[in-house]
């Protein structure tokens, strides 16, 4: 055995050898060898008893993996539209030129390699990139650049480039209850405990906190099928898989409220009956992991997980994290637990649902991150003071991720029921077109609708919120959406992974100005053939942007096409059935069989 199978074989050992920890094996072994080459893969699939080709599929599903050599530094550019806004595109051009390396290649004398990904989460201080994947840079300007290529060319390691370069801020910019004063470590679980584990849980329903994470189903009905579901083991799982465009609240979260997020993953375990938690962590994340690692140790050492709780005997529970690998698909709750589990994030069907069969096929309860911050807070308030802020219908805060054209990007915490126009104003927007409210799958708005007001009955929002003033061409906007779909598609399913990439072309070609409005027309079809027939709400919520902004901008579109006639030649059956095969539909939108 050489030395690198020697190595290997000490880090499957470190893992049990577990096939459920095949993400995580892969992420570390590529941390120590740069790429995954197929005899790794092989020595790999052997120790752990799985075919080959299973763990090749793996490898090859998450973007962060590598299955062919990259450079000694791999740097990707933030590529959501807030970056481009701020100049992503050209400062990419400029390190390109400076390094003399094609985009997506390795330079010849595998130095560098440069790439894109869709959103680092430093929306608020871009543009950003990330250097093998552990190391920020944030707030690029062409001297950072300029400087950057002079530290690459000389070797200096990522770990010693000026430190200023990695400095992420919270930038809380208007704080209530989530991001203000903390409970003390250990005084949310007191408070559950002496409520009891079903009183804890009825306080929950009394708070009707519905979860954060964009769904907004309601957290005690998830608790309590959970808990009704018969079984010895349960499971809490915290998704900090926060990989949303535009979204970076759960970042400043785990970065300065850990403690109140694992409480409320403890309440969570006492309710349910759970004895192990688990946080999936982004991978664009990973420079956290040190500090929440810290942090788990620290509540440890004070009696806060592991044995007998707070001297509770019979309550114990502990947290592990799990760092993801690049996939937005994992946000959603069965892809997570699939890749927690090792394999591709590909969405489950349900039912069962995870309350029921979830990870290693035991009930479990998925929660957003800032849904176990409330919950802390519901422990040591009660429910019934949590129902009185916000609307009946949405009750307490929700936080919100500003970013975009406007003067004070960062972190705002709102009761449900604030308007549109309201965090305008506080965050300095000015002659402002349009919010995207809670991502690319989220909602666009007009100024006509900035009286409208955050809440599940109203505008519903995982938090993002991305301001785009007058000057911003919102046809561009939805293209960086489409193309964000296109690419974060898993592919299990053909409306999607065709579908997407259908929308991208059509817009392609308006974009190069060679479109018509029946281009728009099969737009328009392609949001209808996509929204029924998709395996999960990704595909479902792909074409969400562009029916916004076709509605309600739609000269940003006049202005990219030829004619607002149909082309001459153009045979609009045609190539509506052609959306219609492709997408895996007939004429009449019911499903064709088709093999993703």
């Amino acid at each position: 055995m050489n030395a690198q199978e020697k190595s290997l074989d000490a880090l499957l050992d470190r893992h049990g050898r577990a096939a459920n920890r095949l993400v995580q094996i892969l992420r570390e072994v590529q941390t120590e060898q740069q790429w995954l080459s197929r005899d790794t893969l092989s020595f790999v699939a052997r120790a752990l008893g799985l075919p080959l080709a299973h763990v090749e599929g793996v490898a090859g599903f998450y973007r962060f993996f590598y299955s062919r050599p990259v450079g000694q530094y791999r740097i990707l550019f933030s590529d959501n539209i807030t970056d481009r806004m701020a100049g992503s595109e050209e400062m990419l051009r400029h390190l390109r030129h400076l390094l003399k390396v094609e985009q997506n290649t390795m330079r010849a004398d595998g130095r560098v390699s440069l790439s894109t990904t869709s959103c680092t989460g430093m929306c608020d201080q871009g543009p950003a990139a990330l250097v093998n994947h552990h190391h920020l840079v944030t707030r690029l300007t062409p001297r950072r650049i300029e400087h950057m290529a002079a530290l690459i060319e000389r070797q200096v390691p990522p770990g010693q480039w000026p430190a200023e370069w990695s400095r992420v801020e919270d930038q809380i910019r208007l704080a209530d209850i989530k991001l203000g004063p903390q409970p003390l470590p250990g005084q949310g679980i007191a408070a559950a405990l002496a409520r009891g584990a079903q009183g804890m849980l009825d306080d929950l329903k009394r708070s009707k906190l519905r979860g954060r994470g964009g769904a907004g189903y309601a957290t005690g009905t998830k608790w309590q099928l959970c808990r009704n579901a018969k079984s010895d083991t349960h499971y809490v799982v915290c998704n900090a898989d926060e990989g949303e465009p535009g979204t970076f609240k759960d970042r400043v979260l785990l970065s300065s409220y850990a403690d109140t997020v694992f409480e409320g993953m403890t309440i969570a375990a006492l309710v349910v009956g759970a004895r192990q938690g688990l946080v999936y962590l982004r991978g664009e994340y990973r420079f956290l992991l040190e500090s929440l690692e810290a942090a788990l140790a620290r509540r440890r050492q004070q009696g806060l997980l592991g044995l007998s709780i707070q001297g509770q005997e019979g309550f114990d529970f502990d947290i592990e994290i799990h760092v993801g690998a690049g996939a937005y698909v994992c946000g959603e709750e069965s892809a997570l637990i699939e890749s927690l589990e090792g394999k591709r994030g590909t969405p489950r069907i349900r039912p069962p649902f995870p309350v029921e069969r979830g990870y290693l096929d035991q009930p479990t309860t998925v929660n957003n991150v800032e849904t176990f911050c409330a919950v802390t807070h519901i422990a040591v308030h009660t429910g019934a003071w949590w129902a009185r802020i916000g609307t009946s219908h949405s009750t307490g805060t929700k936080i919100h991720s500003v970013s975009g054209d406007c003067e004070r990007p960062g972190l705002y915490e709102y009761p449900f029921g604030t308007r549109i126009g309201r965090i305008l104003e506080d965050c300095g927007a000015r002659d402002t077109q349009a919010v995207q409210v809670g991502g690319p799958s989220g909602v666009c708005l007009s100024a006509m609708e900035f009286s409208r007001r955050i809440g599940f009955e109203d505008v519903p929002t995982a938090g993002a919120f991305m301001v785009f003033d007058r000057s911003r061409d919102m046809f561009e906007v939805a293209l960086n959406f489409a193309q964000f779909f296109a690419h974060e598609s898993c592919g299990f399913c053909t409306p999607c992974r065709v579908g997407t990439e259908l929308v991208v072309r059509r817009m392609g070609k308006l974009k190069q100005g060679y479109g018509s409005s029946a281009d728009v027309q099969v737009l328009y079809e392609l949001d209808k053939l996509m929204h029924g027939s998709t395996h999960c709400g990704l595909g479902a919520a792909a074409c969400n942007p562009l029916r916004d902004t076709i509605a309600k901008f739609r000269p940003a579109y006049e202005q990219h096409m030829k004619s607002l006639h149909f082309a001459p030649g153009f045979d609009m059956d045609a190539e509506l059935s052609q959306a219609r095969l492709a997408t895996g539909r007939d004429d009449h939108g019911a499903h064709l069989e088709t093999v993703a």
